[in-house]
């Protein structure tokens, strides 16, 4: 028998694709582009069931059972919230999983799973699906520990190249049909601080580095003006659009990289229809689980490797929040610390967190930089990591810093309304004296 009429074989409908999961199951899902919105959904309609745990992360969709009339069903554990998560756990319980994304395959081990639940490509010549844009963060470890894979084969997932970025027909127990576009990000233009801010780091970038860039806005506004450099090296934990720009414009060429030289390493991509049609069957493109992307050790192989990250908040010694708004979850850990060591143990390597100096606006305009954080705040860099910090006044240089020098390089790039009160503060508090304090700067 081929293996396409294995695949025959197993094609079934949605229902009857759910319907071997039992009340008490655990099953896991990839996130964002790649979440199986209709196999999940088809879940949420079974009659009867109760007590399933479902991972997953940064939705997308809502999917069916995210609502008060299902809720106690299914619980869902994320392990990085996204804005859905956000807007909705005041009114759905929410899960959140801390862990950093090197380590996220241990949440997956052998036999910890009852069923995975996959959205693939239509199968190639041998038999091999792809897991898709966000499938590859986290889908083999998920196979490996499921006792049943269910998958549903949607034509616009784009084929991608990489290890532990397929899954054969015959590792799969049961395939449904569908049609849908993949759930996309639109590019958002940044606002005058935020390009402020990739202007000071933008600056810093040499020709031949390879570079890591976050999520949103901010990664964006750096790599649109990183287009004048010249064979940058690409090995990121998210392709994001602005990457992918510049592997189209061939800025990123990748010829000085000491590892995977010629190719742009991912972990996982989020965009646009564009974006993932540029990724599918590209050669110059290769994915891999971030067990191994994230890994610091990995990442240090590569000299002048520039890591750039977002923080919500930072303290004056340097302690960065950037999952939560005190006790309340907002992100997830994900793989700055990751790429933060892996950085500087890099030769030349440079790490920068960036945030803008406040939030809010008007009347109730607060500092992001503080002389301590609020009550809960998760640490997630701590301060005798922390390398270069970035706001729309400045770089502060806290590598090797005494407290003092930090304190008052922290000042210097917080926001000017707010500097008098940040000195007070850190005198009042013992952090420095008066005279610490004297002569502090902008920075530059």
């Amino acid at each position: 028998m081929t293996w396409k009429q294995r695949y025959q074989d197993k094609v079934v409908n949605y229902e009857t694709a759910v319907a071997s999961i039992n009340s008490g199951s655990r099953i896991a899902a990839p996130p964002a582009s790649s979440f199986p919105l209709e196999l999940v959904n088809a879940l949420s309609s079974r009659k009867g069931l109760e007590k399933v745990r479902f991972d997953s992360g940064l939705l997308m969709r809502l999917p069916d059972f995210m609502t008060p009339a299902q809720e106690g069903r299914i619980h869902y554990h994320s392990f990085f919230l996204g804005p859905l998560e956000r807007l909705v756990r005041e009114s759905y319980p929410i899960t959140a999983t801390s862990i950093h994304f090197s380590r996220l395959h241990e949440n997956f081990t052998k036999g910890s799973l009852d069923a995975v639940l996959l959205e693939v490509s239509p199968p190639d010549e041998m038999g091999i699906m792809s897991l898709g844009p966000m499938g590859t963060l986290a889908g083999r470890a998920m196979i490996q520990a499921a006792d049943r894979v269910i998958v549903q084969v949607n034509p616009h997932v784009p084929f991608i190249h990489g290890e532990d970025a397929h899954v054969h027909v015959d590792e799969v127990d049961f395939i449904c049909d569908c049609d849908r576009p993949l759930f996309e990000v639109p590019d958002a233009s940044p606002d005058a601080a935020e390009a402020k801010i990739a202007d000071f780091i933008s600056e810093r970038i040499p020709d031949g580095a390879t570079i890591q860039l976050g999520i949103g806005k901010l990664a964006n506004a750096i790599g649109d003006r990183l287009s004048g450099k010249k064979d940058l090296g690409i090995h990121s934990e998210m392709l994001t659009p602005s990457l992918i720009r510049l592997i189209q414009e061939g800025v990123a060429t990748g010829a000085k990289k000491e590892l995977h030289r010629g190719k742009a390493i991912g972990g996982f991509s989020l965009g646009g229809k564009a974006d993932y049609d540029f990724l599918h069957s590209n050669p110059q493109v290769k994915f891999y689980p971030v067990s191994y992307v994230n890994d610091p050790a990995v990442v240090a192989k590569h000299s002048h490797f520039i890591s750039v990250n977002n923080a919500l908040a930072i303290d004056l010694t340097g302690q960065a929040a950037s999952e939560s708004l005190g006790f309340s979850q907002f992100s997830g850990t994900g793989g700055q610390l990751d790429f933060v060591r892996g950085a500087r143990m890099s030769l030349g390597g440079m790490s920068f967190l960036a945030l803008k100096s406040t939030a809010g606006s008007g009347s109730g305009l607060i500092s992001r930089i503080r002389c301590t954080l609020d009550p809960g705040a998760v640490i997630t860099t701590p301060r005798s990591d922390v390398q270069y910090i970035v706001t729309e006044y400045g770089i502060a240089d806290l590598d090797r810093k005494s407290i003092p020098d930090r304190v008052r390089a922290m000042i210097a790039i917080a926001h000017p309304a707010f500097r008098d009160e940040l000195s007070r503060e850190a005198v009042a508090s013992g952090l420095v004296s008066f005279s610490d304090l004297q002569g502090v700067k902008a920075a530059a």
